[in-house]
């Protein structure tokens, strides 16, 4: 069977993929420091697939440990999630967030090339855009991003793509995903951030679960139909889909490609307040608060070049989003914990 590496595999997005990879017969292997993961997560992985993968608490800055987990298995390929992901934070740190996301990945990169690992699916994001994009926003709209967390993503996408040059035989995807949101419908694994949660779905999951007293909503005075931000959710089982056909199409590509992974339309905020409220029947208090500096009014993705060549597309719609969230978060009211 066919060996795959994934780090940052006990991740909200890690975790879903290794579902996805195991359940068509691919063999697992997830390396992950744990910083803002749990192992439990992985163990949840093989209950709900019935099998089992291969788990190594390594940090990606490690190299003489990272290859040590090289020379155990024979890699296809990787999917590469690890690193630090939180824009606000890597404004407050940006010297922690370059030398981890892009040391890592260099890192992993020089052992990818010792051990004749030529192909790899990168998770980028759609913080590469530049706030001049104009939504929906094609892989060719112009990049710019505008914190230390888009820019190492960025960065990213140029060092695999010139050692593209340096190697033509690798295989390069890079998926820039928008707002991965929801949980396996199992309930067993979903999203579960250390601290105060920055994205939309865990605060409203946290208020109606009772962790947190009221939901923030960053201004209602932007030009969209109800003033709040209109953005672009997509099931974490559909873009672990994503990465499960990615992963398919390396062989039948040269270089590197680069496809949106997105629903091709938005919502805004109150629309999602008001949808989790209708699909569970649950009250979330919310307050408007001043606006978060950065944010944009708009922004969805045109995803027709996965929809074309991926053949993927979002299956699950906002109300599966918001059940499935919820299913999660009350089953797991204090997440792993």
């Amino acid at each position: 069977m066919t060996q795959i590496l994934v780090t940052g595999g006990a991740g909200f997005i890690g975790a879903h993929t290794c579902v996805e990879l195991l359940e068509v017969g691919y063999q697992v292997t997830v390396v992950d420091n744990l910083s803002n993961s749990k192992h439990e997560a992985l163990l949840r992985v093989q209950e709900i697939t019935g099998k089992e993968l291969t788990f190594h608490k390594v940090d990606i800055l490690d190299h003489d440990a990272l290859e040590e987990v090289f020379k155990e298995s024979e890699f296809q390929a990787v999917i590469h999630f690890a690193g630090l992901k939180a824009p606000g934070e890597s404004i407050k740190f940006p010297l922690q967030y370059y030398s981890n996301n892009i040391t890592g990945t260099i890192v992993l990169c020089e052992l990818m090339r010792k051990y004749a690992v030529k192909q790899i699916v990168f998770s980028s994001s759609a913080t590469v855009y530049s706030e001049q994009a104009k939504s929906p926003i094609r892989e060719d709209a112009p990049c710019g991003p505008i914190n230390p967390y888009g820019r190492t993503k960025w960065m990213i996408e140029k060092i695999l793509t010139d050692l593209i040059v340096s190697d033509p035989d690798m295989q390069v995807i890079l998926l820039r995903y928008f707002n991965p949101v929801g949980a396996h419908p199992s309930g067993l694994i979903g999203e579960d951030p250390r601290g105060i949660p920055i994205n939309l779905f865990p605060n409203i999951t946290q208020v109606a679960v009772g962790r947190l007293p009221e939901l923030h909503v960053y201004g209602n005075d932007y030009p969209t139909p109800d003033g709040t931000c209109i953005r672009d959710y997509i099931h974490v089982v559909d873009l672990a889909r994503g990465h499960l056909n990615a992963l398919n199409k390396l062989n039948q590509i040269s270089g590197a490609v680069t496809y949106n992974l997105g629903n091709n339309q938005g919502y805004s905020v109150l629309e999602v307040v008001k949808a989790f409220e209708r699909v569970n029947s649950v009250h979330i208090p919310y307050l408007i608060v001043d606006r978060r500096p950065g944010d944009l009014p708009i922004s969805f993705a045109n995803a027709e070049k996965a929809n074309r060549e991926l053949e993927w597309k979002g299956k699950k719609d906002i109300t599966e989003m918001c059940a499935d969230a919820w299913r999660w978060q009350s089953n797991n009211p204090n997440g792993y914990d």
